[in-house]
């Protein structure tokens, strides 16, 4: 006999203090916001609910005590959210500024982050057009991005227009050559630049469009 009522102990008591545990967390968690939901959903019809077991009164208290867990429950999550992106966002942050402070690391990492914006981020410095530029020479084909036009003092050497046109190397687009080329040995593509260098990137696999247009 004692032994079964011990068993009995082992089993009830955790159960009983976890009950009891979980209706206190959930009541001093809902105590605060218990008279404002109580007042809204009364006066809905959850109020003309009613049940054998359940009065209206007890139907709102716990629809109530759900709600606000409910509610709870969404804050933490998002604050959560936020919290990490915050937290991200700074690591980010901390780590930029470090690699921009590290001898010959930071030449290197300032160049780089320079070059990756200028093709990704979509402004009056991006390249604007893709084309295949005679390289490394006139019986072959490269796929360039132009930047923009020459300096002038290059254009006037040769009494010519000249454009500048830079030729990302595969699969590492940030580095290449930048050429000067006559307007007229260029091939201007209906291509977009992000399309160019996802090909460039994937080493020929990923294959844009291919609809040429001499200008």
């Amino acid at each position: 006999m004692k032994k079964y009522f011990i068993t009995g102990l082992v089993i009830l008591l955790p159960l009983t203090l976890t009950v009891l545990i979980v209706v206190f967390v959930m009541n001093f968690l809902t105590k605060p916001f218990m008279g404002l939901v109580v007042k809204i959903l009364s006066e809905t019809k959850i109020q003309q609910i009613h049940t054998h077991i359940l009065s209206s009164e007890q139907i709102i208290r716990y629809g109530s005590q759900i709600v606000i867990l409910i509610g709870l429950f969404l804050f933490t999550l998002l604050l959560g959210l936020f919290a990490r992106w915050f937290i991200f966002k700074a690591l980010i942050k901390v780590s930029d500024k470090v690699l921009h402070k590290i001898p010959l690391v930071n030449k290197v990492y300032k160049t780089t982050q320079e070059i990756v914006k200028t093709i990704f981020v979509t402004d009056k410095n991006s390249f604007k057009q893709v084309v295949m530029a005679p390289f490394p020479n006139k019986e072959l084909y490269s796929l360039g991005l132009v930047s923009r036009k020459s300096p002038e003092a290059c254009s006037k050497a040769v009494n010519k227009e000249l454009i500048s046109v830079f030729i990302p190397t595969t699969p590492n687009p940030t580095t290449g050559f930048l050429l000067l080329f006559k307007k007229e040995d260029l091939i201007f593509l209906d291509m977009k630049t992000e399309d160019a260098v996802k090909y460039i990137v994937s080493c020929g696999v990923i294959v844009p469009g291919k609809k040429i247009e001499n200008k």
